[in-house]
């Protein structure tokens, strides 16, 4: 018995050493030293002619990492008979894909082979925020590409419905924690939401209320001007914060303002630890971008099954 246990105690140690030493912000620092500088470049110019990109490729990272581990499945093309995740319900408004390819094409020009696409995802979404006047971090790397992409999946993606138990499974079965959640949350200080992400808060919210009572009253009204319970205009919507190009914690005042968007983020206030998280990063803006970075690269490292560097991130040899 103690033979076993030795046994599997050693194994574990193997798996966290083998983890650690997966993703490194070394790994191209011998085989492609420009790795970084390449992608920031893409998205520095990207950004100059087109304001929303920061906002796409941070929720491009996330809804990448989150069906499948970060392996860049989020790329690929639907192909034949294969819908692939780009294409299923909650990334139909994913976009700035094009970043990604100019940056790839770039770095095969002078590291041919080297540097994954799942790696570029992560490294454009730090620079996202970073070129948005948030916090900047050496992104760990060593992802490989995957080569399995399926629409059907992003049924995985948390909704901008769940509340607070639904949310904490999601996170939780990826092995992030509440803490994480609220962190993460905040992410949404950048971008823009649809009204159909919204529309349960302010229409039929339920068979006693038209409008979800935690809405603050003004902003419940200016939201039903915008998008009427039979919104027809296809790109209708509102920025998820006051200051939708910029990464700060202006999104944690306003849920606690009661003028958050989604359910989800409403969500937060309703246990006591969750709420005083988001009181405690309304409050300081140092704090809350200390906690980004780590929640950041936590979520950066969920592991994915690929094992292969992609050429074109499009799709598959």
């Amino acid at each position: 018995m103690n033979v076993h246990i030795l046994s599997l105690f050693l194994t574990i140690i193997l798996v966290i050493l083998f983890n650690t030493e997966a993703l490194s912000p070394h790994y191209y620092d011998h085989s492609c030293p420009q790795a970084d500088q390449i992608v920031t470049n893409a998205v520095k110019k990207a950004m100059s002619n087109d304001r929303t990109v920061p906002a796409a490729l941070l929720r491009m990272h996330f809804h990448d990492c989150f069906v499948r581990g970060c392996d860049a499945s989020v790329l690929l093309d639907s192909k034949g008979k294969n819908k692939a995740e780009k294409d299923g319900p909650p990334n139909i408004s994913l976009h700035a894909f094009y970043v990604i390819d100019n940056a790839k094409k770039a770095l095969e020009e002078q590291c041919p082979g080297v540097v994954s696409c799942a790696d570029i995802v992560s490294l454009a979404a730090r620079d996202a925020v970073a070129l948005s006047g948030g916090p900047t971090w050496d992104v760990p790397k060593g992802r490989k590409d995957g080569r399995v992409s399926k629409a059907i999946e992003t049924r995985q993606l948390p909704a901008p419905t769940f509340n607070i138990s639904q949310l904490q499974q999601s996170f939780g079965q990826r092995g992030l924690s509440m803490h994480d959640l609220v962190v993460l949350s905040g992410g949404h200080t950048l971008g823009f939401a649809h009204c159909s992400s919204f529309q349960n808060r302010i229409n039929n919210f339920s068979t006693q209320k038209q409008v979800d009572p935690t809405l603050n009253p003004s902003f419940a009204a200016s939201l039903k001007g915008i998008c009427p319970a039979h919104n027809k205009a296809k790109n209708a919507g509102a920025t998820m914060d006051a200051s939708t190009t910029s990464f700060d914690n202006i999104y944690y005042k306003m849920l606690m303002q009661g003028k958050s968007l989604f359910s989800s983020d409403q969500a937060l206030l309703t246990t006591p630890s969750t709420k005083k998280l988001v009181a405690k990063y309304a409050s300081s803006k140092e704090e809350y971008e200390r906690a980004f970075v780590k929640s950041m690269i936590k979520m950066s490292s969920i592991s994915g099954n690929g094992n292969e560097v992609r050429l074109n991130c499009r799709r598959v040899r």
